[in-house]
């Protein structure tokens, strides 16, 4: 496969999906849609970066949104929006996959392990916490393609996309601390529960994997302009993302450390994705 699709587009839009461009009522906004699309009659290529498997997003309102491309399970795969031809894929090596389970099993953190890239909605996964309801809630809402783990499959699992442990607010920041410092060669990302919205994420990939490093992979596959590229996000697993364009921005829903830091639009309630494509248009000589 090339690194490169042979000729040079204008600009490079990422949008972040939950809390950002999906609303809280589980809907798109028809002006955000809109913008996306104003970007395609500009040559300007686009791309939705989410934290959700490939199975996860074909079965949201956004599957058939106007976008060039899906960034997928926080920049571990990508796949083109129409077609869904899958383009890149980063797992964990079985090396690596041991190394976390080793130090997550003599953890007390509740954790699921998935499948690799493209059936990474399947997992097994530890539970330690009955009373983690954000960690129930999410085995309820994919129990059928999750299994225990046993130690026969501690030991069998092989390669897979990432870990996932899930923690109350309050305990995030010892409980990420623990983890970056107990598994220093995982890319260990951190995001808001898009479920209770208050429980904390705790993602474990390869190194190579984060929304921004794939971001980078995409623009020198369409030769696009580092210079010609803009981000939008709303929580902590896209701030590599955010960093890394030329022109970032959150929206107003975004926590509050973000908005200190990047330029703020109106809510994902509100239209904050065409708001920044419109200031972003604005600035550009197209």
């Amino acid at each position: 496969m090339s690194s490169k699709e042979g000729s040079s587009h204008k600009g490079l839009f990422i949008t972040d999906f939950d809390g950002t461009l999906l609303r809280s009522d589980g809907t798109l906004a028809q002006r955000d849609l809109d913008a996306l699309e104003s970007l395609t009659r500009r040559g300007i290529k686009t791309a939705v970066a989410t934290g959700r498997s490939l199975y996860s997003f074909l079965h949201s309102p956004g599957v058939d949104m106007p976008v060039d491309y899906i960034i997928f399970t926080t920049g571990a795969g990508v796949v083109t929006q129409s077609g869904k031809q899958l383009l890149y894929q980063v797992n964990l090596t079985s090396e690596m996959v041991l190394q976390g389970l080793d130090f997550l099993q003599n953890s007390a953190l509740d954790f699921m392990l998935h499948r690799p890239i493209p059936e990474n909605h399947k997992y097994v996964y530890r539970r330690r916490n009955p009373d983690n309801t954000d960690f129930e809630s999410r085995l309820a809402r994919y129990r059928e393609f999750g299994q225990a783990l046993t130690p026969n499959t501690s030991g069998t699992f092989g390669v897979a996309s990432q870990f996932l442990a899930v923690v109350p607010h309050h305990q995030a920041r010892d409980a990420l601390n623990a983890v970056r410092s107990g598994l220093p060669a995982l890319s260990v990302i951190r995001s808001t529960s898009p479920l209770d919205h208050e429980s904390t994420w705790i993602e474990l990939f390869h190194p190579d994997v984060s929304k921004g490093r794939t971001a980078a992979w995409l623009a020198t596959r369409l030769q696009v302009n580092p210079a010609d590229t803009m981000a939008i996000g709303n929580d902590y697993n896209d701030l590599d993302l955010l960093d890394w364009a030329a022109f970032s921005c959150v929206v107003e829903n975004a926590p509050d450390d973000l908005k200190r830091r990047f330029p703020q639009v109106a809510s994902h309630n509100n239209g904050g994705v065409a708001e920044a494509i419109n200031r972003w248009l604005a600035g550009r000589a197209l």
